[in-house]
């Protein structure tokens, strides 16, 4: 589990200590002020980490590997156009530091890169140990359409997608979880397979299809996009992607979902969470953060939740958070809301 991120001079950020939960952790701000990018390093650290531990004949972590490793990620996940541009500009030089404090202390690692740095961050903490679990990462589009051969083609040719495409793909092939762990995923299955009307298969071919019973498949393209992201959850959670402990990142989860399936996707985040999956998700619907704020109220759920209101001032992004959304001062969503109420009642 990540417990703290430390941030000084991230992009938007000139500094910042993130405190998270075991549970769920909500980002909250409007368009520009870098959710995406929290969720971007943090799941690039954990997943150099998983990466590099899955190789053949993997030793313990070195400088040598990170320094390498952790810039290509970086660059490849968050897509600048050297690893310098990530480092907050100002007058002279200025150097990023992030660090990452985990439950277990032999992850704990920081590094640093100056605006100048291109192919290698300086390693100033190296971890003892790499991560056991492989991160998901689930970006604003669904990917089941553009599965079949997504992965050779990223890897032989230049593409404008960024490198939690491809992670995410190689999840969805794997195959589907067996014995007791099976009946584990059927019970987190159940309600999204209800909403979408069938279960995900994945046939010979490498072509996703949804089966619906009495009908047969019917192919993944002719399904509603919002549907389809329940269907990409669903095949992660079928393959023990989000199975036990592990680590979900979620960017912008209400996209292209109505407010009945937002509801959906608000419980379906809430029982990860409760299975021992650490949820980070960032997001600008209000509708999404007061359905999470309804359902923790009932005494069904025992999540523990986090939230990160994120706004601009004149010296960067700042960074309040809490445990509640009461604890927070400055929440953008809910203040336009409030406009946008009074500008009805007016126009009444």
């Amino acid at each position: 589990m990540l417990q703290k991120l430390k941030i000084k001079n991230l992009t938007v950020f000139p500094r910042a200590d993130l405190l998270f939960s075991q549970g769920l952790n909500v980002m909250v701000g409007e368009n520009g002020c870098g959710k995406s990018h929290l969720l971007k390093v943090a799941y690039s650290v954990v997943a150099v980490s998983a990466e590099e531990g899955k190789k053949r004949n993997a030793g313990s972590p070195t400088k040598g590997i990170l320094q390498k490793a952790m810039a290509d990620k970086l660059v490849h996940v968050i897509r600048p156009e050297s690893l310098g541009r990530l480092a907050r500009r100002k007058q002279g030089r200025e150097r990023c530091e992030l660090g990452f404090e985990f439950d277990k202390h032999e992850l704990n690692c920081s590094f640093g890169f100056s605006t100048a740095s291109k192919t290698e961050v300086q390693v100033d903490e190296l971890p003892q140990i790499w991560e056991q679990r492989s991160p998901v990462f689930l970006p604003t589009r669904e990917l089941l359409t553009i599965y079949p051969g997504f992965v050779s083609v990223y890897d032989n040719h230049y593409l404008e997608f960024d490198e939690t495409y491809r992670d995410t793909c190689l999840l969805l092939g794997a195959p589907a979880v067996k014995g007791p762990r099976e009946k584990k995923a059927a019970a987190l299955l159940k309600p999204l397979e209800e909403a979408m009307g069938g279960r995900v298969v994945l046939d010979s071919n490498g072509r996703f299809y949804l089966y619906i019973p009495g009908q047969g498949n019917m192919e993944i393209p002719l399904v509603a996009e919002g549907l389809r992201k329940l269907a990409m959850l669903a095949r992660l959670i079928a393959t023990g992607s989000l199975l036990d402990k592990g680590y979900l990142f979620w960017d912008e989860p209400e996209t292209n979902l109505n407010p009945r399936l937002i509801k959906l996707v608000a419980k379906v985040i809430l029982h990860l969470s409760n299975q021992g999956i650490q949820v980070f998700i960032a997001t600008h619907s209000l509708f999404l953060l007061r359905e999470l704020e309804v359902l923790l109220a009932s005494s069904e759920w025992s999540n523990r939740q986090r939230y990160f209101s994120l706004s601009k001032a004149d010296s960067g992004v700042v960074v309040e958070q809490g445990d509640s959304v009461e604890e927070l001062d400055t929440l953008v969503l809910l203040d336009e809301e409030l406009e946008q109420s009074d500008r009805y009642m007016e126009v009444g």
